[in-house]
């Protein structure tokens, strides 16, 4: 099982180049179920969790014409789809997979799909899912840990959410597009990337108004059509390393970087003392050295992401005087609590929320990632932590980050991936 080994008190300097969107590929790649043509996408980021939901494409008979390793190019066809189950062996390991529901149900007009699995950070019921397809018609029922859908005819209806939930919108904006008149989503998410996931539907024929706003209208089509995308940048991605360069007091260009996108996150980061500076070619980040404490809420979007939660605790933990940080979209995610304290950092959980005290400097140990972001926040910690700092059970950090060691290095990290044998 690989492994990773850094030393801290390198300078982060230089300029790193985004990846595509992990959040918005996966949505994007399932859509290619909702048509028989052939999709096309480039900058496809190589990413453990893009690999696992190809094997599930495939097994259900997409056929992929390019290997996404070779240079971020993916060509997909769904016109011989010979199998409408999405097993729990593939479904387990990613909630993502969850996704292909609503494309199988709108084309097929029947789907059998695990309930999902991922990161062990809360317990994501599917609950807003289901009630969505029925609301438009859909007979929905659950057995042996099996979501069962079936639908002679998907019709438009008016669907409120009672969260908003990205994968809930995602999954009835993909169902609504072959339904039968229009369907209305409430107090939709309004993601970046429910975005670019509308931006590809309609460029597939599909007729989708208001997505990034908190209603969504679809008006459904009889069938849709290819279509070629390029992924947008990834900006979780962007944070982690913007956090980088605040950490170690470096001087970073995060390439394409779209502050738009990061506009909650890049407010805390200013008000710790770090330089931002957004330009065409993307966002610069320099730090001063020590940074100041601020509390964090997360919210849904355009608030303060949950995915850069775990990263901005890392930057507190050394930054002068205490913060709070209050996770409100998922309640277990502050796993990586236990191993950052293990690292000397002064965190104290109470429900949902951490007071995080600052401490001059941190000290390597041996870590172990819990989950993606956890990970991604443990390699932040090694890169100021005095010594060195081994974080175990990496997978993870593939399901989210293409080759973040290399990238590392070459701002000046001193870190290597390591294999073990356990």
């Amino acid at each position: 099982m690989d492994g990773i080994i850094l030393k801290g008190g390198a300078v982060l300097e230089g300029t790193v180049t985004l990846g595509g969107s992990k959040n918005a590929a996966l949505p994007v790649i399932i859509s290619s179920l909702l048509s028989a043509d052939k999709c096309s996408y480039r900058r496809v980021p190589g990413l453990r969790d893009v690999s696992t939901t190809l094997r599930l494409l495939s097994r259900l008979g997409v056929t992929i014409e390019k290997d996404l390793l070779a240079d971020g190019h993916l060509e997909l066809t769904a016109d011989k789809i010979h199998e409408l189950e999405a097993p729990y062996d593939l479904v387990k390991t990613m909630r993502a997979s969850f996704l292909v529901l609503g494309p199988l149900l709108a084309r097929f007009g029947e789907a059998r799909v695990s309930t999902p699995g991922g990161c062990a950070i809360g317990s994501r019921p599917v609950d807003l899912h289901l009630r969505g397809l029925e609301r438009m018609g859909a007979c929905i029922r659950q057995d042996h840990g099996y979501i069962e859908a079936r639908a002679k005819e998907l019709k438009g209806a008016v669907i409120d959410l009672a969260f908003p939930s990205v994968g809930a919108t995602e999954n009835l904006m993909m169902a609504a597009t072959l339904a039968r008149g229009e369907t209305e989503i409430r107090n939709a998410a309004q993601e970046p990337e429910i975005v670019e996931l509308a931006a590809v539907l309609t460029g597939m024929g599909a007729r989708v108004g208001g997505a990034g706003t908190g209603v969504i209208r679809v008006e459904g089509v009889p069938e849709l059509h290819g279509m070629e995308h390029e992924m947008g940048p990834d900006r979780i991605e962007a944070g982690t390393f913007m956090v980088g360069a605040a950490l170690t007091g470096g001087d970073v260009l995060i390439e394409d970087a779209r502050a738009d996108d990061l506009k909650a996150f890049l407010a805390k980061l200013r008000e710790t003392g770090v330089r931002v500076t957004p330009g065409p070619g993307g966002v610069r980040v320099t730090g001063n050295g020590r940074v100041h404490g601020t509390d964090v809420a997360t919210q849904p979007f355009p608030g303060f992401p949950t995915d850069l939660q775990a990263q901005m605790m890392v930057l507190m933990a050394v930054a002068d005087g205490a913060s709070v940080i209050t996770e409100n979209i998922f309640e277990n995610r502050f796993m990586h609590v236990q191993e950052l304290n293990r690292m000397g950092a002064r965190i104290a959980l109470d429900g949902n929320r951490a007071t995080v005290r600052g401490v001059p400097e941190l000290s390597g140990a041996p870590v172990m990632a819990t989950d993606l972001r956890a990970s991604v926040s443990l390699v932040l910690a090694g890169l100021v932590a005095r010594g060195a700092t081994e974080v175990s059970r990496v997978y993870h950090l593939d399901r989210g980050y293409e080759n973040i060691e290399g990238k590392l290095a070459r701002l000046g990290a001193d870190i290597r991936r390591v294999q073990r044998d356990d």
